[in-house]
């Protein structure tokens, strides 16, 4: 049943136009929200007068960031790691404004519309301080600080070391080096940010539906910014339209439109447009990096060594922290290679950006293509096909389990079994042929190769960013038979876009011997499931299925035990199948 080629059983109300996403929840006594964000990357707020805004047309509440101060502290995002400086992310800007596009001010009312025009009429008397765009730059002595109370722009600064790098590199037959340069990206999901908020006075209690990827991480939050019982805070990531990384991140916005919600007694939404999306959302890959290869006249790796500068822009994020990207930069740099000595150091630098955050892959298709690279200027140095420099160095199946000298251990995996696949797939042989021939008359043909480790349902061993104080090694499932017969499977994981409600379903129906329509797939609701930290980092199947397995397994115990005395016949006998208790034979 596991593996079988299903229709996926989502998919039916997202092609009818059945999903239901924040942005059409519609609740009774509804007000909209909007932002007024900052034009400048650097400035100090010196006023802000949002009294005509507060008099315009169906206006509820107008709220500047000292105002909202008074009901919800700044967030802080935490971190265990040695030389991490935390910072304070306020849900409004208070003081000053590090980035253009950071919300100074609130506008609440009966619709968007009146918020917006609202908005036109807050004025906001700014004095432009210099800005800080470049890391470089930002690390240099006598840069203006984005965080003054940091005391430096280096918000994070890490080594990784193994073995004698310099005596590596002075006994090298070739050594190779570039500076590497990723420009910024936005991750663009389908559906942009969004949330609606709803406090109940009556229970003291918050519902806040929001398009995320970590609704357990966001409640845990809220509960603790907004002094409330944990059990009073539910978060609800209903159908969310993508996320890829950019929606695992507590944001501003969900504070804010929480504390008005509660501050109003009435329900609070805001649905972000594309503009401040691609403004305010985390971005990723803003990195230099310096990298030097030594190898010996044979080709293999002597000694790897790096410098990574990362631009974390105006934030620390919560969870994750500034560190996410940048540390998981050098940690996966050697990739699946023997490098017996390596050094890297990251730097993690505020600037006047928006927040650095997880992206697609968070550090390794940066690592990848720095480490590849580097291999292919060894093999043009060294006279070598590209695809032999590698064999000479990937991890073999008789070194595992393998420490990396960033300190990961590969546990398992076929490295050099993939790469000579590949090549025997791609007819590698037959591709230079080619490409000599190509060459021979003017046309330039290139061949690509790359060997990719990918790090996914990381446990409890380590956690998914280093140091970030939050437990991401685990996650709950709850499997219920219901009255009648049909099973319910509760997670808090928080789909978007995975097809979990099929997969997870053919876990829960092949442990317990049922139909897989006869599964009904709960998840992203918070009142609901067990605890959970969400979708990242490729986990669902592994911990949500790991524990959905254990769950079930435990159902079916009990479901067997039950049918034993009933048919007076030893548990061990039973067999589950098509929902179907019988004797085996």
């Amino acid at each position: 049943m596991i593996g079988a080629p299903l229709r996926r059983r989502e998919d039916l109300r997202f092609l009818t136009g059945q999903a239901r996403y924040v942005a059409d929840l519609e609740v009774p006594r509804m007000l909209h929200a909007a932002f007024l964000r900052s034009p400048h990357a650097h400035a100090r707020l010196v006023g802000i007068d949002a009294a005509p805004a507060r008099s315009a047309p169906g206006v509820a509440a107008c709220l500047t960031g000292e105002e909202l101060h008074r009901h919800v502290r700044p967030l802080r995002a935490p971190s265990r790691m040695k030389d991490y400086r935390p910072t304070d992310f306020p849900a409004l800007a208070l003081g000053k404004v590090r980035h253009a596009g950071e919300a100074v001010a609130a506008v609440v009312a009966e619709s968007r519309y009146a918020a917006e025009d609202a908005l036109d009429l807050i004025e906001v008397e700014y004095a432009p301080l210099p800005a800080v765009a470049e890391a470089p730059a930002a690390m240099a002595e006598g840069s203006p600080l984005v965080h003054e109370d940091a005391g430096s722009n280096v918000l994070l600064s890490r080594a990784f070391a193994q073995g004698d790098v310099e005596t590596a590199f002075r006994g090298a037959a070739a050594v190779v080096g570039d500076r590497f340069r990723f420009h910024r990206h936005a991750g663009v999901a389908i559906e942009n940010r969004a949330c609606l908020a709803d406090f109940d006075a009556g229970r003291g209690a918050l519902t806040l539906w929001t398009s995320t990827q970590i609704p357990g991480i966001v409640r845990d939050a809220l509960a603790e910014l907004l002094a409330l019982p944990a059990q009073s805070v539910r978060v609800v990531a209903p159908d969310v339209g993508g996320g890829f990384g950019v929606k695992t991140v507590l944001y501003p916005e969900e504070i804010a439109v929480a504390v008005l919600a509660r501050r109003l007694g009435q329900p609070v939404k805001w649905v972000g447009d594309r503009r401040e999306d691609l403004l305010s959302s985390t971005q990723a890959w803003d990195e230099i990096i310096d990298a030097e290869l030594a190898l010996d006249a044979e080709g293999a790796i002597r000694g790897l060594r790096a410098r990574v500068v990362a631009d974390v822009g105006a934030y620390s994020i919560y969870p994750w922290t500034a560190s996410i990207e940048v540390i998981q930069v050098v940690s996966f740099l050697p990739g699946p290679y023997r490098v017996p000595h390596y050094r890297a150091e990251a730097f993690g630098v505020a600037t006047n950006k928006a927040p650095m955050g997880p992206y697609r892959g968070v550090g390794r298709p940066v690592a990848v293509f720095v480490m590849e690279a580097l291999l292919d200027r060894a093999a043009r140095r060294l006279g070598l096909d590209p695809l032999e420099v590698r064999r000479r160095n990937v991890i073999r199946s008789g070194e595992l389990p393998y420490r990396s000298p960033s300190g990961i251990v590969w546990d398992s995996g076929s490295f050099a079994e993939c790469l000579e696949r590949a090549a025997e797939v791609a007819g590698y042989a037959g591709l230079r042929q080619e490409q000599e021939r190509a060459r021979a008359v003017g046309r330039r043909l290139g061949i690509g190769l790359g060997s990719y480790v990918e790090l996914t349902g990381v446990g409890s061993a380590i956690p998914v960013s280093p140091g970030a104080d939050i437990a991401t090694g685990t996650e709950g499932a709850t499997v219920r038979m219901e009255p009648g017969g049909g099973v319910t499977a509760i997670f808090g994981l928080a789909c978007h876009g995975q097809g979990h409600e099929t997969a997870l379903a053919q876990v829960v129906a092949a442990e317990l011997g049922v139909k897989v329509d006869d599964v009904r797939v709960l998840q992203g609701d918070t009142g609901l499931s067990p605890h959970g930290t969400g979708t990242y980092a490729s986990r669902s199947a592994v911990l949500g299925g790991g524990a959905a397995i254990l769950a079930a397994r435990a159902v079916r115990d009990k479901a067997l035990a039950i049918a034993a005395h009933q048919l007076e016949a030893s548990a061990g006998d039973l067999e589950i199948a098509a929902g179907v208790i019988g004797v085996r034979g």
